[in-house]
C-alpha cells in the first residue's frame, strides 16, 4: 500500500524534555532466553558447587559473581566498572536472582579471594556441559584443536610476562593454551600460562587430561587432533600415537636440512588440482625412535611485485611455490589429510570471537586466580550461546573433510544485537509478571523459538 509524502514525513525541531524515573524498564529483554537456558542446565547450582569449599564472607557469593560476569560479557560490556550502567536493570537482577547488584569493589574482591581449586572446579563444569551436549549426538569422530593465544595487558598482573607478541612487542601478557572442539565450535578446556612460555609448555599433560575427560564419557569415540608446528616434537607425536589418536601436526621443516633437500631434489609431484601438489615419505628426525608419514605439499602462488607499478604497461604475473609439511598417522589419501589439517583455521575464528565478543583478552584484576576466573567466565559465555543455538536448531550438515561445525552458528555479537539488546517493560497486570516488548516480528519469532526449545527441559 502506498502512502503520501505528507503521511510519511514530519517536521522535527524540538528536543523532548528528559525525565528519569523508575518505570521497571529494561534494555535487555532478550535475557529471558538466558534465564531459561540457565534453568535448563541448572547452571546456578553447578556454579555454587565450584565454590562450596570457600568460607562464606560475601553476601553475594562467588557463584553469583561468576554468573554476573557471564551476563556482563554477553551484554557487550568489558571493564568491571561498566557494570554500573546496568545495575538498575530489573531483568538483569531477575536473571541473577538478586534485588540489587554488587558494586565494582565487591566483584573485584570476590575474584581476588578465589583459589586455584575454585578455578579447577569451574573448568570441570565447562567440560561437563560440553560433553553433555556431545553424548546425544552419537559422533563416531571428535576433532580437537590445540593452540595458544596471547592475552596482553598494559599493566602489571600476577603471572604476566613479556613474551611473543607480533603486534605489541615487549607487552606483558598471558599465553593460555586452548582446546576447542571442531564439531560444536565450543571451547573444551584451557591451560592458563604466563606470557613468556613456549606453545608446548605443559601441553603434554594438558592434552592427556583432555583425552581422559572425553573418554570417560565417550569411550567409543575416535579422537582426532590438529596442531601447528609449535607442538612438533617426538614427545607429543609419540604420545598421540600411543593414545590411539589420529593426528596431523605441521612440521617446521626449515629446521631440518634433510627435509629441505627432499623438497629441492624432488622432480615428480602428484597434483591434487591446478593449485596443489604433493609427495610423501616415511621419515623421522635422527633423534626419533619411529618413522611416520610425512606429507610434503606445495601450492602455486603469485609473487608480489616490489617495484613501482607501471599502469601503461602489461606486467605478467610470475608464479612461485609455497611449501608446507604435515606429519600424520592418518591412512586416508593426501588430499583429505590436507583438507582436514587446513580445517584447523576454524579455531582461529573461535579464539578471535573469544577476544572480541566476550572480552577474553581483558585482564580485570592483579591476581592470577581472578584473571583465570574471568577467562573461564568468557569461555562459559561463548559455550552457552553455542549451546542455546544447538538446542533450538537441528544440525545443518554432516561431517565434512575440514570438520566444519555441524551447525551454522550466529556469533555472540549477532545474538546480542538482534535478541538480547531489546527494550521492554516489566509489569504485573492482575498480579501476573509480564514483559512487554516492541512488536517486531523477527524478534518475536526468534525469541519464541528459543523459549519453546528450552521449555521442555526447564
Amino acid at each position: 500500500m502506498k502512502h503520501s509524502r505528507s503521511q510519511t514525513h514530519r517536521k522535527v525541531h524540538r528536543i523532548p524534555v528528559l525525565r528519569f524515573e523508575d518505570q521497571r524498564l529494561t534494555s535487555f529483554s532478550g535475557l529471558v532466553v538466558l534465564q531459561a537456558l540457565f534453568g535448563r542446565l541448572a547452571l546456578r547450582e553447578r556454579l555454587r558447587a565450584c565454590f562450596r569449599h570457600l568460607p562464606v564472607h560475601s553476601i553475594f557469593g562467588h557463584a553469583t559473581i561468576v554468573l554476573q560476569l557471564v551476563v556482563h560479557v554477553l551484554l557487550g560490556y568489558r571493564e568491571l566498572r561498566d557494570s554500573r550502567y546496568y545495575r538498575d536493570d530489573p531483568l538483569v537482577k531477575r536473571v541473577l536472582g538478586l534485588s540489587r547488584l554488587p558494586d565494582v569493589a565487591t566483584i573485584s574482591r570476590a575474584l581476588m579471594q578465589a583459589d586455584a581449586r575454585s578455578a579447577d572446579n569451574l573448568r570441570r563444569v565447562i567440560r561437563r556441559l560440553v560433553l553433555e551436549r556431545l553424548v546425544p549426538l552419537g559422533l563416531r569422530r571428535l576433532t580437537l584443536d590445540f593452540d595458544g593465544s596471547v592475552l596482553g595487558t598494559r599493566r602489571w598482573a600476577e603471572g604476566t610476562a613479556p613474551g611473543y607478541n607480533k603486534k605489541r612487542k615487549g607487552e606483558r601478557s598471558y599465553y593460555p593454551l586452548f582446546c576447542t572442539l571442531a564439531q560444536t565450535g565450543q571451547v573444551f578446556d584451557v591451560l592458563h600460562r604466563s606470557g613468556n612460555v613456549h606453545d608446548s609448555n605443559g601441553a603434554r599433560l594438558f592434552i592427556l587430561a583432555c583425552f581422559r575427560a572425553i573418554r570417560t564419557v565417550l569411550p567409543q569415540v575416535q579422537i582426532e587432533v590438529r596442531m601447528d608446528a609449535a607442538f612438533f616434537s617426538d614427545e607429543i607425536v609419540d604420545e598421540l600415537q600411543r593414545q590411539g589418536v589420529e593426528f596431523t601436526v605441521s612440521v617446521p621443516f626449515e629446521r631440518f636440512v634433510e627435509l629441505k633437500q627432499l623438497i629441492e631434489t624432488r622432480r615428480h609431484w602428484r597434483r591434487f588440482n591446478d593449485e596443489w601438489s604433493h609427495f610423501e615419505s616415511r621419515w623421522k628426525p635422527k633423534v626419533w625412535q619411529q618413522r611416520f608419514r610425512f606429507v610434503f605439499i606445495r601450492r602455486i602462488v603469485r609473487q608480489q611485485h616490489k617495484e613501482p607499478v607501471q599502469l601503461d604497461l602489461f606486467i605478467p604475473y610470475v608464479c612461485g611455490y609455497e611449501f608446507k609439511v604435515i606429519v600424520t598417522n592418518k591412512s586416508v589419501r593426501a588430499s583429505k589429510v590436507l583438507a582436514f589439517h587446513n580445517g584447523r583455521g576454524s579455531q582461529e575464528g573461535i579464539l578471535g570471537e573469544l577476544k572480541s565478543q566476550v572480552q577474553a583478552d581483558y585482564v580485570p584484576v592483579r591476581g592470577w586466580i581472578g584473571n583465570r576466573l574471568w577467562l573461564l567466565a568468557g569461555m562459559l559465555a561463548h559455550n552457552l550461546v553455542r549451546e542455546m543455538q544447538m538446542v533450538a536448531r537441528p544440525t545443518t550438515r554432516g561431517t565434512t573433510e575440514k570438520r566444519a561445525t555441524l551447525w551454522l552458528f550466529e556469533q555472540v555479537a549477532t545474538i546480542r544485537r538482534n535478541l538480547l539488546q531489546r527494550a521492554g517493560r516489566l509489569t504485573r497486570p492482575r498480579g501476573e509478571l509480564t514483559l512487554t516488548m516492541g512488536a517486531n516480528a523477527a524478534v518475536k519469532e526468534q525469541l519464541l523459538q528459543y523459549l519453546a526449545a528450552l521449555k521442555p527441559a526447564a
